[in-house]
């Protein structure tokens, strides 16, 4: 058993060579930050809106081949008004935050199981690495005979779609971790457990960190992907349902809203959530680009 004050002081001491690697980064105010991270994006969404209204004036398009930004906001502004939209994305956005914990614990001992147990990932990973480039759609027909019209079905499809990603992160990490902090920790008495969560998950946290993001992305997907295809019984209207209702009516407007708005939840939840907390922790161990921002 190593000592806790002695696993404080390694820790304490990788942080440290971390930084010292790393330039200093020049101190800037809240206001700016926020400005350089939010001003390009905005821009370039302006210049897009503005190329789309273009196109549909000088090329004269009907609305049934691209209709025009004024018109998706119509038909967004008015799901929102009659209470549809505001419920449906509800509904989706639990579905995924609530299979995405589930995909970050099982990934998470998945991944720390596959990158520490050599047999076992000779065994499995060739079958995780396929699963993550198996699209989560394809598990829906699948998961509807097994589990029925109801959220089981909707959570199963997210744990697919985001652990492999998630598992396959860390071990990428665990990969890249120095083998010389591995004898350290054989030196200070660690054993292999203590040795997987006080130096190597530590020290895996960057890959970790990318899977994690990379497994939104995945469980995001994976929500919509069952909500487009399975309707009915306990499912109610999520986000991909209401996507789907518009294409049966052939309403092209409806159809952009709701594809817009699956985008933007998509990257509010990366932008507001997983981009901060990876920044935090790279910033923390002296890893964030350029030093810290």
């Amino acid at each position: 058993m190593v000592e806790a004050p002695a696993a404080d002081d390694h820790r304490r001491l990788e942080a440290g060579l971390d930084r010292l690697q790393t330039r200093a980064p020049a101190r800037r105010s809240p206001v700016r930050r926020a400005l350089a991270t939010a001003l390009p994006p905005v821009v370039f969404v302006v210049l897009l809106v503005v190329a789309w209204q273009a196109a549909v004036v000088l090329l004269d398009l009907s609305p049934d081949v691209l209709p025009s930004p004024a018109a998706v906001a119509g038909a967004v502004g008015a799901a929102w008004a009659s209470g549809t939209l505001p419920a449906a994305v509800a509904t989706s956005v639990g579905r995924a935050f609530v299979g995405y914990a589930l995909a970050l614990v099982v990934g998470t001992a998945l991944g720390l199981l596959l990158a520490e147990v050599r047999p076992i990932r000779r065994a499995v990973g060739p079958v995780v690495s396929g699963l993550m480039v198996l699209p989560s759609v394809a598990w829906v027909p699948a998961a509807t005979l097994w589990f029925g019209l109801s959220d089981a079905l909707v959570t199963f499809v997210v744990l697919m779609g985001g652990v492999p990603s998630i598992a396959l992160g860390l071990v990428a990490g665990v990969d890249q971790v120095p083998p010389q902090l591995r004898r350290v920790g054989r030196v200070l008495g660690a054993g292999r457990f203590r040795q997987a969560i006080d130096i190597v998950f530590p020290a895996a946290l960057p890959g970790y960190l990318a899977g994690i993001s990379q497994g939104w992305a995945f469980s995001w997907r994976g929500v919509l992907a069952a909500e487009i295809i399975a309707v009915g019984g306990s499912l109610g209207t999520g986000v991909g349902a209401l996507l789907q209702q518009s294409r049966e009516v052939t309403d092209l407007a409806g159809v952009l809203g709701a594809i817009l708005v699956i985008l933007a939840i998509g990257i509010a939840v990366e932008l507001a959530l997983l981009a901060p907390v990876q920044r935090r922790v790279l910033r923390g161990r002296g890893l964030a680009p350029g030093g810290a921002s």
